[in-house]
């Protein structure tokens, strides 16, 4: 016997987060979300509170614990791309069909009541969380911003009417393509650094980076990612929560930004230290051993994660990345430590990112996938 129940209370909340770290467990592809981050869903004073509207829901068969989804009426989203749509996100089940369509069933009576007509997902608060449904790559360890999850999911989502709606890719970078590659490129950037007068923004340190580029690196997301799937308006709550999460594991040495002749931020690249590696085995939780593998990542990094890169629109047919990845490709040669870097999700008809990485040797190696169904 199946039966769905609205989580309501801490016991609830602690066994949403808790299903899949033990579905999960030994699963060494799988990279927990941090516990903290996670519970901040379910306070009053979320910053997505201003914006959306959600719900979640446990599955249970015969009195076990066996699955988990959320719904997100994300309004801004729906405003901004005149649709009425309800995202599933937080989706984890047993290999139980019938569990997955009580579950995807509890959110679409819940969705239709509000007036929606449409599922789509996996989609979180905005962008800025994890999206996408993996249907390839179950082989490889994701990075910390990606979903995880079986082989299964797809047929029991697919079954129960899904379509694909479009794919992000996920490939590793190990560097240039050639030796020669990065001294052309070198040639080449000192070239569009003369010709159009740019200089790499200079910072003190990480925080006095942040303080003098957040904003217009906001700015340049908000122009560059706008028409992208998925994307939402940023708030001044998101920005916050971006520089709270991100603000601790900035890095200059792989962090820039160039600015104009008149100061003026045209390009950013933001890389991070990868920190899966010393998150997979902690479920989550914050611990003198979790901080100290961490610590270990950000200082040693074994990978980078490449979070974002922002270019703005005016300056795209310019070449002014090519500054950045030259940057990156000297990185990958010089520093033996790190084994490559992770593009993370790219969506498969942007192709001006993809057409970015063509000059390294790379390898896609995950491939994840948004659905959408009408609503009955």
């Amino acid at each position: 016997m199946i039966s769905i129940r609205e989580v309501s209370g801490k016991k609830d909340q602690r066994a949403f987060l808790q299903f899949p770290i033990d579905l999960y467990k030994g699963n060494d592809c799988y990279v927990p979300p941090l516990w903290a981050d996670e519970m901040k869903m379910f306070r009053p004073d979320f910053v997505y509170n201003q914006t959306c509207e959600s719900k979640f829901f446990l599955a249970y068969k015969d009195g076990e614990l066996a699955g988990r989804i959320q719904g997100i009426i994300q309004k801004a989203a729906n405003e901004k791309w005149g649709q009425k749509r309800v995202r599933f996100t937080r989706f984890d089940a047993i290999d139980d069909p019938e569990v997955s369509k009580a579950l995807f069933g509890a959110v679409e009576q819940w969705a239709s009541s509000r007036g929606m007509d449409t599922i789509c997902g996996p989609l979180g608060y905005s962008d800025l969380e994890r999206e996408g449904l993996l249907v390839e790559g179950f082989d490889k360890r994701v990075t910390m911003s990606e979903n995880y999850n079986a082989p299964y999911y797809q047929k029991h989502i697919e079954g129960l009417g899904f379509t694909k709606e479009v794919d992000w890719l996920g490939s590793r970078i190990y560097g240039a393509d050639s030796p020669e590659t990065i001294d052309e490129l070198e040639k080449t950037a000192e070239f569009i650094m003369r010709r159009y007068k740019l200089h790499f923004g200079p910072a003190r340190n990480a925080g006095d980076f942040m303080k003098r580029y957040a904003d217009g690196i906001f700015e340049l997301i908000d122009k560059s990612y706008g028409n992208l799937y998925g994307t939402v308006p940023f708030t001044k709550g998101m920005k916050d929560l971006m520089l709270e999460n991100f603000g601790l594991v900035v890095n200059l040495k792989y962090t820039a930004v160039i600015l104009d002749e008149n100061d003026r931020m045209i390009c950013f690249g933001f890389t991070i230290p990868g920190l899966a590696d010393g998150l997979v085995t902690t479920r989550g939780k914050y611990t003198p051993r979790t901080l100290l593998r961490l610590l270990r990542c950000i200082l040693r990094p074994r990978t980078l994660d490449l979070c974002l890169v922002g270019v703005d629109p005016e300056w795209l047919n310019r070449g002014v990345s090519i500054l950045l990845f030259v940057g990156l490709m000297k990185t990958l040669r010089d520093d033996k430590h790190i084994r490559f870097a992770d593009t993370n999700l790219n969506l498969e008809n942007n192709y001006d990112i993809l057409h970015q990485w063509k000059r390294f040797n790379i390898e896609t190696v995950r491939r994840c996938r948004a659905y959408c169904k009408p609503i009955a």
